[in-house]
C-alpha cells in the first residue's frame, strides 16, 4: 500500500485544472495580437492594450499563448513593452508581408523604379541609426528629413560612380534591363525634384520617392513627422528601431554605412565629402521594411 501512495503523489500534483486554456483567453490574446497589428495605436492611450501587455508580461502562460496566436498568423514578435507595445513584423509566408515589388508598382508603372524605391528604404533607415549603438539604445531617436536622405543617396552614388570609374567598369549599362544596373546608376539619373510650373515635387523624382517611403512608413507606425523643413522632417519610433534591428545584418545596410558619408554629431546624420576607402557597392534591390519577393 505505501508503494502504491508514492506513485499516486506525481499524479495528483500533475496538470491543475486551472492550467487549462479556455475560449476567454485564447480570445484576450488574439485580441492583444490585434493591438500589435495597430502600429499606431499607443498603449498609453488605451487601458485595454496596456491591461493585456501587463498580462503578458506577468502571465508566462498567456504570453505563450499569445505568442502562437502571432506565429499562427505569419508574424514575429520583436518585442512587447509598455514603450512599443506589441511590436510584430511580417514573416515571409505571411498574408500581412508587404513586398518590394507590390509597393513600387503602386508608385510607378517602371519596373526599374523599384531599386529607387527599395534604395529609398534602405537610406533611411541607415541615416535613422547611423551607429550599432543607435539601435541598441533603446532611448535613441533618429532623425531625417526629405532633402537629407536624397543628398545622402546622391553623396553615396558619387562616391561610387568614381570608384567605379577607376576600376574601368562599364558606367553606362543597356538603358532597357534596368534590372541589371546598380541602384545607385538609376538613382544619379534621376531628377531630384522634376520640373512642374508651379515647382511641386513630382512623385517619380528622387525626392518623391523618398517623400513616398517616409510617408509609408509614417502611416505604419515607424515615423512620426514633425515638420516642414527640408522637404519634411521625421524622428523615428520604437517600433522602427525594433525593425531596422532585426534587419540590420543585411549586406546592403552595412555597405551602405560603410561608405562613411554619415557621420554623427547630434543626433541628426549630415553629410561628409568623398573620401578614399574599401571598394563598395550597395546591394540592388535592397528595401526596408518589405519582403524581396
Amino acid at each position: 500500500m505505501t508503494e502504491h501512495v508514492e506513485w499516486s503523489e506525481p499524479e495528483a500534483v500533475a496538470a491543475p485544472a486551472s492550467a487549462a486554456v479556455t475560449p476567454a483567453d485564447a480570445a484576450d490574446a488574439a485580441r492583444l495580437v490585434a493591438f500589435g497589428l495597430q502600429p499606431k495605436l499607443q498603449p498609453a492611450r488605451d487601458q485595454e492594450y496596456a491591461d493585456l501587455l501587463r498580462r503578458y508580461r506577468e502571465d508566462p502562460p498567456f504570453a505563450r499563448l499569445a505568442d502562437a496566436v502571432a506565429t499562427g498568423l505569419g508574424l514575429i514578435v520583436l518585442e512587447v513593452s509598455p514603450r512599443a507595445g506589441m511590436a510584430v513584423t511580417a514573416a515571409e509566408d505571411s498574408v500581412f508581408a508587404v513586398r518590394m515589388g507590390d509597393y513600387a508598382r503602386r508608385t510607378s508603372a517602371d519596373g526599374g523604379d523599384r531599386f529607387l524605391h527599395g534604395l529609398a528604404h534602405l537610406a533611411v533607415a541607415t541615416m535613422a541609426f547611423p551607429r550599432p549603438e543607435d539601435l541598441a539604445d533603446d532611448g535613441y531617436i533618429g532623425r531625417v528629413t526629405v532633402n537629407g536622405v536624397d543628398a545622402f543617396v546622391r553623396q553615396a552614388c558619387h562616391r561610387l560612380e568614381e570608384r567605379a570609374a577607376q576600376q574601368g567598369e562599364n558606367t553606362d549599362p543597356a538603358s532597357d534591363a534596368p534590372g541589371l544596373e546598380a541602384a545607385w546608376r538609376i538613382w544619379a539619373r534621376r531628377s531630384s525634384t522634376g520640373a512642374t510650373k508651379d515647382a511641386r515635387r513630382l512623385p517619380g523624382s528622387t525626392t518623391g520617392i523618398v517623400a513616398k517611403a517616409v510617408g509609408f512608413l509614417t502611416d505604419s507606425g515607424f515615423l512620426q513627422r514633425t515638420g516642414d523643413d527640408n522637404g519634411g522632417t521625421y524622428r523615428t519610433t520604437a517600433r522602427y528601431q525594433l525593425q531596422v534591428r532585426d534587419m540590420a545584418g543585411g549586406a546592403a545596410m552595412a555597405e551602405l554605412l560603410e561608405l562613411g558619408v554619415v557621420p554623427v554629431t547630434d543626433g541628426t546624420p549630415t553629410l561628409l565629402p568623398p573620401e578614399d576607402g574599401d571598394d563598395l557597392e550597395p546591394v540592388a534591390d535592397a528595401g526596408l521594411p518589405f519582403h524581396s519577393a
